[in-house]
Order: C-alpha cells, then sequence, then structure tokens
C-alpha cells in the first residue's frame, strides 16, 4: 500500500508538467497579440491532455506542410495562384478535410491530432492553413463567423476567403452570405462585423469554448476546469467564464474556491439576471462547509 507521504510525491509529480504546460501558455498569451505564437499556444491546449506532446516536433511538421507548399507556388505573383498552391498542397498532397461524421470528437480540437488524422473542425483547419501560408510569407487570418470559422487574405486591391474545412473553397462577400444563410438555416445574415479578422486570443479562446462545450455537455467537470481556467487566463474578467468556475469548482467539491470565484462574480455583476441564483448557491456552500467545522 503506498503511504500518504508518497502519495503526495506521486500527486505532485504527475501535476507537474500540467503547471509547466499552464505556465508556457500563460508566457506566450502575455505577449502582444501580433507576437503570440498561434501553433505553440495552439499545441499547448492540446499538451494537457497529451502531456507527453512534442511542440516542437509538430512545429516542425507545420514546416514541412510548409516547404511542401512553398515548392507548389514557386513562381506565383498572384495571390489566387498561392491560394490555389496551398489548396493544391493541404487538401490534395497532404489530405486535411472536415471531420464532418464526428464533428463534436474533441480530437477535433487538438492540433497535433488534427495533424496526425489530417481531419478536423473549421477552427483547426483554418490554424493550420494560417501557420502554413505564414510560413512562406503569405499572411492569412482568421475569420470568426457565427458557427463556422474560415480564413481571408487581404490585400489592396481585394479580399479572398478561404474556407478550409470545405477544402480550401474561395470565396468573396457574397459566398461568405450565403454560407451564412446555409449554416444558421436561414437565420442569420451577414453583417459586415462577421467578416473582421480575429486576434490570437480571440482564435485561442474560441478553440477553448468548443472544447469546453464538449466537456460540459458530456458532465466531464475535470476537464472543462481544466479548460475554463484556460480561457481566464486569455481573459481574465470575463463574467460569465468565472461564474461557470465557481460553479465547475463547486460541482467538483472545491467550496472555499468556489464561494470565493462566485462572489468575485457578484461583485463584477451585481446586477446579473442570475445574481439571487447565485446568491443562493453561495449560502448553500457556506452552510455545507459549517456543518464540516
Amino acid at each position: 500500500m503506498t503511504s500518504p507521504a508518497l502519495f503526495d510525491l506521486l500527486l505532485a509529480v504527475s501535476s507537474q508538467p500540467e503547471k509547466n504546460i499552464r505556465k508556457r501558455f500563460r508566457e506566450i498569451v502575455s505577449q502582444e497579440d501580433l507576437r503570440i505564437d498561434l501553433a505553440e499556444a495552439a499545441l499547448l491546449i492540446a499538451a494537457e491532455e497529451y502531456p507527453r506532446l512534442d511542440v516542437e516536433l509538430y512545429k516542425e511538421k507545420l514546416d514541412r506542410f510548409s516547404d511542401m507548399a512553398r515548392e507548389r507556388a514557386r513562381g506565383a505573383t498572384l495571390a489566387r495562384a498561392v491560394i490555389s498552391a496551398l489548396n493544391e498542397t493541404l487538401f490534395e498532397d497532404i489530405g486535411f478535410h472536415g471531420n464532418r461524421d464526428h464533428y463534436y470528437d474533441p480530437r477535433n480540437s487538438f492540433l497535433n491530432e488534427v495533424i496526425d488524422r489530417r481531419t478536423g473542425i473549421p477552427i483547426t483547419l483554418t490554424v493550420i492553413y494560417m501557420e502554413v501560408a505564414r510560413r512562406i510569407g503569405f499572411p492569412v487570418r482568421g475569420v470568426g463567423l457565427p458557427g463556422h470559422f474560415i480564413a481571408k487574405y487581404t490585400d489592396e486591391t481585394e479580399e479572398i476567403f478561404i474556407d478550409p474545412f470545405n477544402d480550401g473553397r474561395v470565396m468573396g462577400e457574397f459566398g461568405c452570405a450565403e454560407l451564412l444563410l446555409e449554416m444558421s438555416g436561414g437565420r442569420l445574415k451577414l453583417d459586415p462585423s462577421h467578416l473582421a479578422a480575429a486576434t490570437n486570443r480571440q482564435i485561442l479562446a474560441r478553440m477553448l469554448s468548443n472544447l469546453l462545450s464538449i466537456y460540459g455537455g458530456s458532465n466531464d467537470y475535470a476537464r472543462a476546469l481544466a479548460v475554463i481556467e484556460r480561457i481566464l487566463i486569455l481573459d481574465p474578467d470575463s463574467t460569465p467564464h468565472i461564474r461557470d468556475h465557481g460553479l465547475l469548482l463547486a460541482a467538483l467539491g472545491e467550496n472555499a474556491r468556489a464561494a470565493m470565484e462566485l462572489e468575485r462574480y457578484l461583485a463584477l455583476a451585481p446586477d446579473a439576471k442570475d445574481a439571487e441564483a447565485i446568491r443562493k448557491q453561495i449560502a448553500a456552500i457556506r452552510q455545507g462547509q459549517a456543518k464540516l467545522n
């Protein structure tokens, strides 16, 4: 039987890699947005699920994809020709494709899995597209449409939208409007704000939000907690996430931390619609703690 002291030591050792991963994630995203290494930050999101993940190895794989795309694009002078080279490399030669059959598989949100399995959801495929394009000197930004994520290239003369989930389909603004109508079942119309370039922090937050939705929906509270803590690294004052952080802590029995976080939520949003329900939750937590003392 493992002694209590040895158990504590083993627990501390096992949690150390996660602490190091979280520390590195915090270091990267604390930089000016344009200086954030998007590929490394996205891989660090995966690294908490895969503690032995070799981040540098996967960045080298992106480098190799870029070498292939650079060779394909050799001599191309027009933006659309470079996009064609990127599309041929990523979707024909390498075989990336949208995972329609298992869209909500969490592996679709982990960049290492997407690179290895050659399939993912719109945002992870777009991150790969952006990173490969960046490596060959072709500036592509992410665009967070409601319910879908795409890329865009902009220069002095035109704005070209690219849909990596659909094999790099090239669209104009009208095509984006059609895509949004299709994705929303006709409920949403395109607004110019929908086509704004997403920041690196917004991209990372959206990747994490996808995972939060999956884990929350399956009542995997421990994984949901790890996700929401990284969202709060990106946006420490996000009141909905502060509230949900407290509720997840309570669900996992960490009552002291839960009460503190829910009180912080009320301090930031005293007039929130759910304020009274949260006050009752805090009171129940405090009552439960009192019974234990």
